[in-house]
C-alpha cells in the first residue's frame, strides 16, 4: 500500500464528486445499468483487495461509459484504475492511466486537482521528487475547497523530509495546521497524519522532545479513531526515534508496525519495519528477520511484476473486445493480419532460435577445445618439468653413483656405507618428485594433505605459515579446482625453494560468495618482473586459466615475492 497520508481521502473525494449523467434515450438504459453495476462491483472488490477483479470490472465499466460518452464516470474510473496500479507498484502504468483521463476532465478543476495529486504520488514513489512537488502544487491550485486544497500541499512535507529539508517541512506543516482546524471526524486522520509528520520533521531536525510529543499525540489520535493503517507510519517514526535511544522500545514499535502491516497485507511497511529491526540488532536471533526481509522483497517484486502484466493484459483484452463490437469486419481483417504477423514472427523466432542454438553449440565446442588445449599445455608443461627435474637433479647423481661403484672397492665397509648414503639421497629426491606430482587427495582429508605438502618445505631456516585454510568450505569446491589449488601451491613452494632463499612464507586463504582468494607472500630476494624465471609461473598461469581464475605477481629485487590468486567457486 502507498504511504501517502491522504491516500484514502483522495479516493473518497472522487467517489462523492462523480455523478451519473441522465439521458432520455431509453436504448441506453440497459448499458447505463450494466456500467453502473460493474462500477459498484469494482468498488466493492477493491475494498476487499481483489485488485485483479476490480481492475477488470472498472475497465469493462469504462468501455460501456465510453459508448455513453459519460466523461465524468470515465475520468473517475480511470483514476480508480490508476490507484489500483499504484497500490500494486505499477507507477509508470498508473501515470499512463491518469494521463488518459485528462481529456475527459479538462474542464473540471476538481478532477484535474485529483489527477495531479495522483501524478504527484506516482512520481514520489519513483523518487522523482521535484516533479512530484510540482504536481502537488498544481493540484492544490486547482482544488477550490479551502481545506481540501491543503491536502496536496501536505503531501509535499514527506518529500522534504526525504530530501532532509526539515525546516521546509516544518514551516509547511505548521502553516497548514494553523490555517485549518480539521476538527470533524472525517478529517481527524488527516490532522493526525500532519501532526505525525511534523513531529517526525522536528525529531529529524534535532528537536527530539517536541517531535516525540507530537508523534505520540498523533498515534493516540489514530488509535482513538481506529485509523489502523495510519498508525503504521506513527509506529515506524517512533521506532526510528528510539533507534539511538532505547533499542528495546525501537523494536517494540517496529514490531507493532510489522504486525499491523502483516494483518493489512501492506508489504512496503512490512519491509520498512524489518529494516529497522535488522539495523537495531545484528545478533544471530535476528538473522531470521534478515531472511524474512529478502524473501518478502523478492516476493513483492514478483507479485508487482505479475500485477503489471495482468493489468496490461486486461487493458489489451478489453480493447480487442471493444474493437470487435464496434468494427467486426475491420477487426476480422486485423486479426487475420495479426495471425499472419504472428506466423511470420514464429518463423523468425524459429530461425533466430535455431541460429542461437547453433551459435551456442559452436561456442561450447570452441571453449571445450580451448580448455582441452589449456589442459594439454598444462599437462605437457608438467611432464616437461618432471623430465627436466629428473635430468637435472637425478641423472648426474645416478651417473656419479655408478662411477663410484665401478671405481671403489665395494668390499670395504666405509665404501658400502658411502654408496648406500648416495642411493638413499637419490631415493629421497625421487620420492620428493613423486610426492609433488602424485594423486591429490580431494576428499575430507584435502586440508590435511595441503598442510602436509606445505609442511614438507618447512625447515629450521624456513618457516611456512598457512592461515584460514579450515575456514573455507571445501565441500562445495569441485575436485578439478582443488587439484589446481594444490598444484599451484606446490609450484609456488618449488619456486620459492629454488629461487627466493626466503626464511618466512605466509599463505592466507580467504573466501567470499563467488571466489576463493589465496594471498602468497615471502621475504625472499625477489626479482625483476621482466627477468622472472617463467617455467613455474607459466605452469601456474596455464592451470589457473583452465579453471577461469586469475593470478597476479608482484616482486622487486630485495622486496620478496607476492602472488594474488582468485579461483571462482
Amino acid at each position: 500500500m502507498l504511504r501517502s497520508p491522504f491516500f484514502c481521502f483522495i479516493m473518497l473525494l472522487f467517489l462523492f464528486s462523480c455523478q451519473e449523467k441522465k439521458t432520455v434515450n431509453t436504448n441506453t438504459k440497459p448499458i447505463r445499468k450494466e456500467a453502473f453495476s460493474l462500477r459498484n462491483k469494482a468498488i466493492s472488490n477493491y475494498e476487499k483487495q481483489n485488485f485483479n477483479t476490480a481492475f477488470y470490472e472498472f475497465n469493462k465499466s469504462k468501455i460501456l461509459y465510453e459508448t455513453l460518452k459519460d466523461s465524468a464516470n470515465i475520468g473517475y474510473i480511470l483514476v480508480q484504475m490508476a490507484e489500483i496500479q499504484q497500490v500494486n507498484g505499477d507507477y509508470y502504468g498508473s501515470k499512463e492511466t491518469v494521463t488518459e483521463a485528462l481529456p475527459y476532465v479538462k474542464k473540471d478543476r476538481e478532477y484535474l486537482g485529483v489527477i495531479n495529486n495522483r501524478l504527484g504520488i506516482a512520481d514520489k514513489e519513483l523518487s522523482l521528487y521535484n516533479d512530484a512537488i510540482l504536481y502537488y502544487k498544481k493540484s492544490s491550485n486547482q482544488i477550490t475547497d479551502p481545506i481540501e486544497k491543503q491536502i496536496p500541499l501536505s503531501n509535499i512535507a514527506p518529500i522534504y523530509i526525504q530530501q532532509k529539508k526539515y525546516n521546509k517541512a516544518i514551516i509547511l506543516l505548521e502553516l497548514i495546521l494553523n490555517k485549518n482546524s480539521f476538527e470533524d471526524k472525517a478529517r481527524a486522520s488527516i490532522k493526525a497524519s500532519i501532526k505525525d509528520n511534523l513531529g517526525y520533521a522536528y525529531f529529524k531536525n534535532g528537536m527530539d522532545e517536541k517531535g516525540f510529543n507530537l508523534m505520540k499525540e498523533a498515534l493516540k489520535i489514530k488509535n482513538k479513531i481506529k485509523d489502523t493503517y495510519g498508525s503504521i507510519e506513527s509506529y515506524l517514526h517512533l521506532a526510528d526515534y528510539y533507534a539511538k535511544k532505547d533499542i528495546q522500545k525501537s523494536d517494540e514499535n517496529a514490531f507493532a508496525a510489522y504486525n499491523i502491516a502483516t494483518k493489512l497485507n501492506s508489504v512496503d511497511e512490512r519491509l520498512e519495519s524489518l529494516q529497522i529491526i535488522i539495523s537495531n540488532n545484528h545478533s544471530e536471533n535476528h538473522s531470521k528477520y534478515v531472511q524474512k526481509y529478502f524473501t518478502l522483497n523478492d516476493s513483492i517484486i514478483k507479485i508487482r511484476n505479475n500485477f503489471k502484466n495482468k493489468f496490461a493484459k486486461i487493458k489489451y483484452d478489453a480493447k480487442i473486445e471493444k474493437d470487435e463490437n464496434a468494427k467486426l469486419r475491420l477487426e476480422k481483417a486485423e486479426n487475420l493480419l495479426s495471425l499472419q504477423r504472428a506466423k511470420y514472427m514464429r518463423i523468425v523466432f524459429v530461425i533466430v532460435f535455431v541460429f542461437l542454438v547453433i551459435l551456442i553449440a559452436i561456442l561450447i565446442r570452441y571453449y571445450k577445445n580451448k580448455n582441452k588445449v589449456i589442459e594439454f599445455k598444462t599437462s605437457y608443461n608438467t611432464e616437461t618439468r618432471i623430465a627436466k627435474k629428473i635430468h637435472d637433479e637425478l641423472a648426474n647423481d645416478v651417473f656419479q653413483v655408478i662411477a663410484f661403484a665401478e671405481s671403489q672397492p665395494l668390499s670395504k665397509e666405509s665404501t658400502k656405507e658411502n654408496l648406500l648414503q648416495k642411493l638413499d639421497d637419490i631415493y629421497g629426491r625421487v620420492r620428493g618428485i613423486s610426492r609433488e606430482n602424485n594423486r591429490i587427495e580431494t576428499g575430507i582429508d584435502f586440508t590435511n594433505s595441503i598442510k602436509e605438502m606445505l609442511l614438507a618445505y618447512n625447515t629450521s631456516e624456513r618457516n611456512i605459515i598457512a592461515t584460514n585454510l579450515e575456514n573455507i568450505n571445501w565441500e562445495v569446491i569441485d575436485d578439478t579446482k582443488k587439484i589446481t589449488i594444490s598444484r599451484i601451491l606446490q609450484e609456488l613452494m618449488v619456486n620459492m625453494k629454488k629461487h627466493s632463499t626466503a626464511s618466512l612464507v605466509l599463505i592466507k586463504f580467504e573466501g567470499d560468495q563467488k571466489s576463493i582468494l589465496i594471498n602468497y607472500t615471502d621475504n625472499g630476494k625477489g626479482a625483476e618482473k621482466s627477468k622472472m624465471i617463467k617455467n613455474g609461473l607459466q605452469n601456474m598461469e596455464s592451470r589457473i586459466q583452465a579453471v577461469k581464475g586469475t593470478i597476479d605477481f608482484d616482486t622487486e629485487p630485495g622486496k620478496g615475492f607476492k602472488a594474488k590468486i582468485a579461483i571462482p567457486k
